[in-house]
């Protein structure tokens, strides 16, 4: 090509330490290993020896005492001779998890959306309109508006309505939102890990939220054969347990901590891969694996009703595509007027960030 020299490529520099380049696989596999740093440990030797992921002259002590060093692993095993993961380490592994679904955040980034309201706010932006009548003149934009009147010239500056500008606001509401997340034995079957993403995306969320949203609120329910609440710093440690699917359990426990939040806007989000499979029936378990019972279905419908005369919708995310399950989350939609997403593992965050700031922007 005429006047274009190639040269060879020279890769960019990588001034980091070994330690830094390590350290995401690391967070990566603490992730896939529920936070058992042993076995991240052991996997990072065995990548070691296929890939050659330690460089000459770093070894695995190495990188053990910089993780000490650095606050990221604690001194003193715990009962049963687990190494602990420090607080730092849980804060890493949440940024991590919004790095990776939803890019690095900036404070001008697109995402940061409260009710689209204008008048009296709480955040100004940086957009600008003309002044209408019924704007309030702390509203207006003085050197936007005299740059406007200059135009004319400024022999004989007169600032007309036509020359006022007005900055525009956002009302910021509080929302609460309660995760649900499905830790049934189904989300590790058929060799399919399912937990990790619904795990990071939980972590990404609470990240998001801390960031973005300060005024809201996001509490975490876990269900199984029953259902409980966990704490952010719990999120790295979830597993799949051998239960059945107690969907009812974890609407009531949502609901129950929504009642407490004495905000207007609340809202469940759902994470599941199954059909509601268990519920309590006489102070004992009633449970049933093969196809839809009717009896939970009834339950599990009659729950959504709940919500949506306590005004909590519920948005599912159906991470399978078994037609019968697609039928019931569309009835249970119905009931609950809410919404529902069918998707994949791998677009699950980025729909579940989509529904987030989609949901805040219509609050």
């Amino acid at each position: 090509m005429l006047g274009v020299r190639f040269s060879r490529y020279i890769p960019p520099r990588d001034d980091r330490t070994p330690f830094e380049r390590l350290l995401p696989l690391f967070l990566e596999l603490l992730t896939h290993t529920s936070g058992d740093v042993e076995e991240a440990l052991d996997w990072m030797q065995e990548l070691d020896k296929e890939h050659d992921v330690f460089p000459e002259g770093y070894s695995m002590k190495d990188f053990r005492d910089d993780l000490r060093k650095h606050g990221i692993i604690g001194d003193r095993p715990r009962k049963g001779g687990r190494t602990p993961l420090t607080g730092k380490a849980e804060q890493l592994l949440r940024q991590r998890a919004l790095e990776q679904v939803f890019g690095k955040l900036k404070r001008s980034d697109v995402g940061d959306h409260g009710v689209r309201r204008t008048g009296r706010g709480d955040e100004p932006t940086s957009d600008r309109r003309g002044f209408r009548f019924g704007d309030n003149i702390e509203q207006v934009a003085m050197s936007d508006s005299i740059r406007n009147a200059q135009q004319r010239g400024i022999d004989d500056l007169q600032l007309t309505e036509g020359d006022l500008e007005v900055v525009e606001t956002e009302h910021k509401s509080a929302c609460a939102t309660v995760l649900m997340i499905d830790i049934s034995h189904s989300m590790i079957l058929y060799g399919e890990d399912r937990i990790t993403p619904a795990k990071k995306v939980a972590m990404a969320l609470a990240e998001l939220i801390k960031r973005r949203y300060p005024k809201d609120t996001l509490d975490i329910v876990v269900f199984g054969n029953d259902a409980w609440q966990v704490s952010l710093k719990d999120l790295p440690y979830l597993q799949v347990g051998p239960y059945h699917t107690n969907t009812v359990a974890g609407l009531e426990l949502a609901m129950d901590i929504l009642r407490r939040r004495k905000v207007r806007e609340r809202r469940i989000v759902m994470i599941t891969d199954g059909k509601p499979s268990c519920i309590r029936k006489d102070g004992d378990y009633y449970m049933n694996s093969f196809g839809l019972d009717d009896l939970i279905v009834g339950r599990t419908l009659d729950a959504a009703a709940r919500a949506r005369k306590a005004g909590i919708p519920i948005t599912t995310f159906m991470i399978a595509r078994d037609p019968y399950l697609q039928r019931f989350i569309e009835r249970f939609t119905e009931v609950n007027q809410g919404r529902a997403f069918y998707t994949g593992l791998k677009g699950l965050a980025d729909m579940v960030f989509r529904d987030h700031a989609a949901s805040r922007r219509a609050s």
